[in-house]
């Protein structure tokens, strides 16, 4: 059982609600899809919890959810807040595009609010410092090539900003910051249908392919729509994914639209395309754990049909056995 987000690495905080898992503080659930959702209160991203650790919890989340007045709902999603103070939300079987909408709408919308916060303090506070500076004469004996230094602070500051540290290993990362944005790139690949992301870090150059290109886009692309969007601007950005269709084909239909349109950087991008990869490589990352888990329930399965067939063979006569070796209907 995991306690912190697996994306920034945020304690995802605990309950005293749901007893078979206490973890977080905003989980949804899918009873009809058997899916479990840890939902981090500081990135805003969906923590897929392991399999093994979902189906009791389910069955609470249900049952605590159903007599909750404090809720509201659309035909497909239900959002309850418990008195003691977990959130809960219902997903039921609703269409791809409303349920990716609802999904990252409420994400990189409290990434927005967070941001207007920020400038806004950070705005007061600069503010405060240059009438405090005039009043008090402070900048009046600045010479004009300092004070033109001065005001190059910011780009030096935007420059040495660290947009994502993308994972390698257990103890490494790879450094990525606002100078480096400027030549990443998603190209396609030449010798297969696919794409490859050509980025820059503190260490040098790297290019990420497959598995470890979606989730290295994925934390860079966090970093860069790090602001949030509108409502309007999530909307646009899951039609263009879903026009695509599959997330790893959308990333090949950018790199190629790139390429065609002068070789743009992901900086260089509209910002709802840059939105549209972002939920693509979580969409993608989601989807292989879910095949593992198909995988892992297939090999269960088939594990259980031969200690079925085994225990079966135990019990039954050996000249039934032998009827039924007679009897059987042969090919052909």
């Amino acid at each position: 059982m995991f306690a912190t987000c697996l994306f920034c690495h945020s304690s995802l905080g605990r309950n005293d609600v749901v007893e078979p898992f206490p973890v977080g503080r905003r989980l949804a659930f899918d009873a009809a899809k058997g899916r479990l959702w840890v939902v981090c209160l500081h990135c805003g991203q969906w923590n897929l919890t392991p399999i093994e650790e979902r189906w009791e919890a389910i069955e609470e989340c249900e049952r605590r959810f159903r007599p909750t007045k404090l809720r509201v709902s659309t035909e497909h999603v239900g959002l309850a807040r418990l008195k003691e103070g977990l959130e809960l939300v219902r997903i039921g079987e609703p269409l791809r595009p409303e349920f990716a909408a609802w999904r990252y709408g409420d994400q990189l919308g409290r990434r927005r609010r967070r941001a207007l916060l920020a400038a806004g303090v950070v705005g007061i506070a600069a503010a405060g410092a240059i009438v405090g500076g005039v009043a008090t004469g402070v900048f009046a004996g600045i010479p004009a090539a300092l004070w033109v230094q001065l005001h190059g602070i910011p780009k030096w500051a935007y420059a040495q900003r660290v947009v994502a540290r993308i994972p390698a290993g257990r103890r490494h990362a790879f450094t990525v910051r606002g100078k480096h944005l400027a030549g990443a790139r998603l190209v396609p690949d030449a010798a297969s249908d696919a794409w490859v992301l050509r980025l820059a870090h503190d260490g040098g150059e790297r290019t990420f392919t497959g598995r470890m290109g979606v989730r290295a886009a994925s934390h860079l692309l966090a970093g860069m729509n790090g602001f949030g969007a509108t409502r309007l601007q999530v909307g646009e950005a899951v039609e263009m994914m879903e026009a695509v269709g599959d997330p790893l084909r959308y990333f090949t239909h950018v790199a190629r639209r790139a390429r065609e349109l002068g070789n743009l950087s992901l900086a260089r991008l509209p910002h709802e395309v840059r939105l549209a990869l972002e939920m693509s490589a979580h969409e993608e990352a989601e989807s292989r754990a879910m095949q593992g888990e198909l995988a892992e329930l297939e090999a269960a399965w088939r594990d259980a049909e031969e200690v079925a067939a085994i225990a079966d063979d135990m019990f039954l006569p050996k000249s039934v056995d032998d009827f039924l070796r007679r009897h059987r209907p042969r090919a052909g």
